[in-house]
């Protein structure tokens, strides 16, 4: 493993106690020019794992709150009117970047925003960039957002379209800690007082090197059939609603070159395709009839186990 990378798990791990395989998939996310969303009840440490990313990565960080009454100016930024002197025909608009102009942003609990204030997110995540006004402004590199949502029976959320999902390369849920750490949390220093000392652990010409090194990782052939056969299973089997799309295939061809790369290794195993597919087909896949009452990662799990590796 790529000594950063390593010490960027370790750091993380120490205020992340007890999920070492979110982190992992958190940064294979990363390493993947993804987006990250993560779904889980208040309280898990989802806000907790960006804030601790964004520090051990040396990134710039924005933080947005997604409310009812959020807009899309808010996000983006606005143009306000300078004036120049006492004459005011001799001003001119001068725009405000809004918090979308950073390298990670949290977008926290953005299913509590409406479909509105959501869609400002759509353009940047998906071709790094934003329209305002008729003028494109580029994002700055490396881009990443994580956003959080809470489960979507809980009060005041709207969810997600389907073609905003989508846009997110990755779905991880945190869970409660097991005993032991959660042991430790409440024995041990407050977690924010440990953020706030954590240091930055790679660059940001490291982080984007790592990423093109991600596009390097060999894929075989045989690993491509494989792929393909999970992808045609999806669209031929009758007990979901509709199959992987193109977009779903190369998320998930990226997310394992980039665990790959994690694990030491410059080629693409069939296990690396297991361990990142829950998280790139979980909200991409649903289930019709009997199978509709199966969660995400048992629809995944049976996926695995339908598909034969060549």
């Amino acid at each position: 493993m790529n000594p950063s990378l390593n010490n960027v798990i370790l750091q993380a791990e120490q205020v992340i106690a007890g999920k070492p395989q979110q982190i992992r998939l958190a940064l294979t996310c990363l390493l993947a020019r993804g987006h990250l969303l993560i779904e889980d009840l208040p309280g898990v440490g989802k806000t907790t794992l960006a804030h601790v990313l964004a520090r051990t990565l040396g990134l710039q960080f924005q933080r947005i709150q997604f409310t009812s009454d959020l807009l899309p100016a808010d996000i983006l930024g606005v143009s306000v009117y300078q004036r120049a002197g006492s004459d005011a025909t001799t001003g001119k608009f001068e725009f405000h970047p809004g918090p979308i102009f950073a390298q990670m942003i949290l977008a926290d609990e953005v299913n509590r925003a409406t479909p509105k204030a959501q869609s400002a997110l759509l353009e940047a995540m998906e071709e790094q960039q934003v329209t305002i006004e008729g003028t494109t402004r580029v994002l700055p590199a490396p881009f990443f957002v994580i956003a959080t949502q809470n489960p979507a029976y809980q009060v005041g959320t709207f969810p997600l379209p389907e073609s905003q999902l989508d846009r997110f390369m990755m779905r991880i849920r945190m869970g409660y800690p097991d005993a032991q750490a959660e042991r430790g949390l409440l024995s041990g220093t407050d977690r924010r007082e440990i953020v706030a000392r954590l240091e930055p652990q790679m660059e940001s010409a490291e982080l984007l090197a790592l990423q093109q090194r991600v596009k390097a990782v060999f894929v075989s052939s045989a690993l491509l059939d494989y792929l393909q056969a999970i992808l045609r299973h999806t669209r031929e089997a009758a007990h979901y609603a509709h199959g992987l799309s193109p977009r779903a295939g190369l998320a998930l061809l990226s997310a394992s070159r980039a665990w790959a790369l994690i694990d030491g290794r410059d080629a693409v195993l069939p296990e690396d395709v297991q361990t990142v597919l829950p998280g790139v087909v979980s909200h991409r896949l649903q289930a019709v009839g009997e199978r509709s009452r199966l969660d995400s990662d048992a629809l995944a799990r049976e996926l695995i186990e339908a598909v034969a590796i060549p």
